[in-house]
């Protein structure tokens, strides 16, 4: 009926179960013009794995909007970019997921998912984070989180919605 450490101050380790999750929201907005990755503030968490087998499930959720067509997503462990697809060609960018409608003027707020069962190998302390981009060089596209390009709040010309973000990893025993 219970589970006991076998040894003292080790815990108690079961293969397959999820060890400690950590989560963070972000209910506030933010915009980007950059072609270059800029992290999503508040979309950030740090866990320290209790085992180097454990893995770490990824859980990332970004509320978007933008101006343009091409606004890539991605996930990184500290400096790293978590889960990226094979390269093809010098200057294919690599990205987990990706906001692909303009809404220029519009009210569209899409989600894109990420989940990524990352394999660290440490048990040092981790940071997964969120970041976002335009992908033109123009600089004159911008992208919003959590909220719509127009983000119109009145009666006579619309209500337009409101959205939150996430990350949640979950150390899972191996």
């Amino acid at each position: 009926d219970t589970i006991n450490e076998k040894t003292t101050n080790n815990g108690v380790y079961i293969p397959g179960h999820v060890l400690q999750a950590k989560t963070a929201t972000k209910t506030d907005t933010q915009s980007t013009s950059s072609n270059s990755f800029t992290d999503i503030t508040g979309l950030s968490v740090s866990i320290t794995p209790s085992s180097t087998n454990s893995k770490i499930l990824v859980l990332c959720t970004v509320c978007m909007s933008s101006t343009f067509y091409w606004c890539p997503v991605r996930v990184l462990r500290d400096s790293t970019q978590i889960n990226a697809p094979d390269a093809a060609g010098s200057n294919r960018l690599l990205v987990n997921g990706c906001q692909t409608t303009q809404t220029s003027g519009a009210y569209m707020l899409m989600t894109v998912p990420i989940t990524v069962l990352d394999s660290p190998s440490s048990t040092s302390a981790l940071t997964y984070k969120a970041q976002y981009a335009v992908l033109s060089t123009s600089g004159s596209y911008t992208a919003w989180i959590n909220k719509t390009n127009r983000d119109e709040d009145n009666s006579g010309g619309g209500y337009d919605p409101r959205g939150s973000s996430s990350i949640t990893v979950l150390e899972v025993g191996s």
